[in-house]
């Protein structure tokens, strides 16, 4: 594929669209895109008629095809590039390890960086009342702690002294949301930091940084979170 591609997304702050870019990097792609980011509060652009003809559900990242038509939904668009460019598959090489980072990017993409992003969203009302449609304490209160239920199975399935979750040598997709995952948590406003809480998620997140793909995807100094944005991060 030699055409370049236009991508609208968000500051590494906002985790579906860090997920993409971290895929991206993890493929050797990142370069490959012409990138609009999106700012996302206060003034809102995503959720602007622009992007909404673009598409409807107002969320990033959008990716607009050659053809001109448009994908959207962090994982479809993962799903796409990572079987129309060369290099190494981050979704899985076999049937089997595809479906097994299909499980675990299931996982926590419900049940713990879901989870999170709600809690952000209803106890704080993050992104201000011009996006946020309401505020439930209980319910992201609840949220935050479902997550932190989850985060404490993984953590048990990292016990076993492998790196990544499928065991191999390196990460794959699923890996890729878990440490968008373990970011958002660390944001000062959500204060559930996960690699504070659980030692072998502490250990990934140590792995992580060190990767040249995750430095590169928090370059922009805009995931809120001081360790990163940080001149000497």
């Amino acid at each position: 594929m030699t055409t370049r591609l236009q991508l609208f997304t968000s500051p590494s702050a906002f985790p579906n669209p860090q997920r993409l870019r971290l895929f991206m990097h993890e493929k050797g792609i990142a370069d490959q895109f012409d990138e609009t980011v999106y700012d996302m509060a206060p003034g809102g652009e995503q959720r602007g008629w622009r992007h909404l003809n673009m598409n409807p559900w107002g969320e990033t990242p959008t990716l607009q095809l050659a053809d001109g038509s448009f994908i959207s939904e962090t994982a479809a668009i993962v799903r796409f590039l990572d079987q129309s460019y060369p290099g190494r598959k981050i979704m899985g090489e076999t049937p089997l390890e595809q479906g097994l980072d299909n499980m675990w990017d299931n996982r926590i993409w419900v049940h713990i960086l879901y989870r999170i992003v709600t809690a952000f969203h209803v106890l704080h009302t993050g992104l201000g009342f011009k996006l946020e449609l309401t505020k439930n304490e209980a319910w992201g209160e609840h949220c935050r702690k479902e997550a932190l239920m989850h985060a404490a199975l993984v953590n048990r399935h990292l016990a076993d002294g492998r790196e990544w979750l499928l065991g191999g040598a390196e990460p794959t997709f699923a890996d890729v949301t878990l440490a968008t995952a373990i970011a958002f948590s660390k944001f000062p406003v959500n204060a559930t930091p996960l690699d504070e809480r659980f030692e072998h998620l502490d250990s990934y997140w140590q792995r992580w940084q060190k990767r040249p793909s995750f430095q590169a995807a928090y370059a922009d100094r805009s995931s809120g979170i001081p360790e990163l944005d940080s001149p000497s991060a």
